[in-house]
């Protein structure tokens, strides 16, 4: 991801200032946010368990930041207090395909279709490549909660295996017929063209948005 974000991003006229990689794995977040101090926006997909001190020093630094990583809703609480403690700036999300995005709002539409039809059931599937270590997908645990703002979803079907880039499948069956919602990732450009167009929208903002907000604020506009 960074590597494509990288190239996509001078595609585009920004220019990357600094990148963080495993020689900075030993700083923490005071001598990361001098590092950091050059750019005007960061993007970040590391690993969950760099989250923390990422988001800290860019709150440091006071500079924005674009946080990509999955698996760290356990300390989604504490770590979005940082950032409002700070007066910094972050966008986060589950998935920053912009094609997923609108699929979100698809799958909770149709949940909520579905719901005043007691004949259907719903069902969830999920596949990623063999080197995904979360199970299930964030992505897919986000349509979970959207959907069980109407229906009940009793499981999240997953897959891992191969090379898959990422699909998640929403079904409503009935013993007359089913329908199926299926979004399919060709490649990651779609996860970096998001995370750039969310870097380019936080930029003199201040506070904690997911990136559903610039997605709606975009269909809005």
């Amino acid at each position: 991801m960074g590597r494509l974000i990288d190239s996509l991003a001078a595609v585009k006229g920004h220019q990357i200032v600094t990148t963080v990689n495993r020689a900075h794995d030993g700083l923490d977040a005071s001598h990361l946010a001098e590092a950091l101090s050059a750019a005007e926006v960061a993007i970040d997909f590391t690993t969950a368990s760099a989250v923390r001190r990422n988001v800290e020093a860019c709150v440091l630094a006071g500079v924005p930041i674009v946080q990509g990583t999955t698996g760290w809703d356990d300390e989604r609480g504490e770590i979005t207090q940082i950032v409002a403690d700070g007066g910094g700036a972050m966008v986060f999300g589950a998935n920053f395909s912009i094609g997923m995005n609108l699929f979100f709002k698809i799958a909770e539409y149709s949940a909520k279709l579905f719901a005043k039809i007691p004949d259907y059931e719903v069902f969830l599937e999920e596949q990623h490549h063999s080197r995904k270590k979360d199970a299930p997908s964030g992505t897919a645990l986000k349509i979970k909660d959207l959907l069980q703002q109407h229906v009940e979803v009793p499981s999240v079907a997953v897959t891992r295996a191969g090379q898959i880039p990422g699909t998640h499948r929403v079904g409503f069956d009935s013993t007359a017929d089913q329908v199926l919602l299926e979004h399919t990732a060709r490649s990651r450009e779609g996860f970096a063209m998001g995370a750039i167009m969310a870097a380019e929208w936080i930029i003199g903002r201040k506070g904690v948005f997911e990136f559903t907000d610039v997605i709606d604020e975009i269909i809005k506009g």
